[in-house]
């Protein structure tokens, strides 16, 4: 049985993390024709081709990703290993649930989505990161996230074989401080003709579903901030700026949280959710848990409408 070299898998580890070859010979002080001659020494020993070209890029094959995963691994216990002998670590290590959560979806829906991980937190370490859902896509690929959550599924062109999992959907409120939505009370949804409103940015699935809605509706609302970080609305929303929309299952807490009222919620525009995971069927024991409690608890009132 041939060894593996690990100096190569080094080299192909940090070439494919940073998706370029002169990048990669930049980081770990060589040449660029010597990078080159160890990836290809290693796809030799492992009898795969492991990178594909895509202009001055790289991307990874099938058989590449599934290198990539497992020279993840190693670099990762090889590190916890000299931790531990530098007395650094002495806690038991446990497993990582890497989770990304797409910047359009509310940060309150993101929390209740994940509560049922936090249950599990002696079982899985988890990891959260926050990003365009385009770039989460692209770390699904490679198995760098265990699961993506996201209010819209991925687009068609992306190229990612990923498979998406409903957990459910729910309606819109419009929440503001008590003083703010007194005078428009009265007439609600009619009342949002001229109402200053803190939106997502144009584009969002959820933007688009509410343009179009006041469109139907003959409404137009005075916009006051937009974003695609819906904690950055928090602030004008509790100093009373505008209304903001939230989702129906965590309007109550984000109105708690904020110190605003709900001024009234438009059944028409509703938001869904997705888990989008690397296999169609479902093995961790933390995605499992999240669709189970979405689906059974956090959206099932209302699937039924109550």
């Amino acid at each position: 049985m041939e060894w593996l070299n690990y100096h190569h898998l080094l080299y192909f580890w940090t070439t494919a993390r940073l998706g370029s070859v002169r990048r990669a010979a930049d980081e770990l002080y060589l040449t660029q024709p010597t990078v080159s001659a160890q990836l290809r020494a290693l796809e030799r020993a492992l009898g795969r081709k492991l990178f594909a070209r895509c202009g001055r890029t790289v991307a990874l094959t099938e058989s590449g990703q599934a290198a990539f995963r497992y020279a993840e691994e190693i670099f990762v216990l090889g590190r916890e290993l000299s931790a531990v002998m530098r007395g650094e670590a002495e806690q038991k290590r446990r497993p990582r649930f890497n989770v990304g959560i797409s910047d359009s979806l509310h940060k309150s829906t993101a929390g209740r989505l994940l509560e049922p991980v936090s249950r599990l937190s002696d079982s899985w370490q988890l990891c959260i990161r926050v990003d365009k859902l385009e770039r989460l896509a692209a770390d699904l690929a490679i198995r760098h996230l265990d699961l993506l959550l996201t209010d819209a599924p991925l687009a068609r062109n992306t190229g990612v074989r990923a498979h998406h999992h409903l957990l459910g959907g729910c309606e819109i409120q419009f929440l503001g401080a008590p003083a703010l939505i007194r005078p428009y009370q009265a007439d609600f949804p009619r009342s949002l003709h001229g109402a200053p409103l803190l939106l997502p940015t144009r584009g969002t699935t959820l933007r688009q579903a509410l343009d179009a809605w006041l469109e139907s509706q003959g409404l137009r609302p005075r916009i006051i901030a937009e974003s695609d970080d819906s904690a950055m609305l928090q602030s004008p929303a509790r100093a009373g700026q505008g209304l903001v929309i939230v989702h129906s299952v965590v309007a109550r807490e984000v109105g708690e949280m904020l110190g605003v009222a709900s001024l009234g919620e438009v059944k028409e525009v509703r938001a869904q959710f997705f888990a989008v995971s690397p296999e169609r069927r479902l093995h961790h024991a933390a995605t499992t848990a999240i669709v189970k409690s979405a689906r059974n608890q956090l959206f099932a009132q209302a699937r039924s409408g109550r």
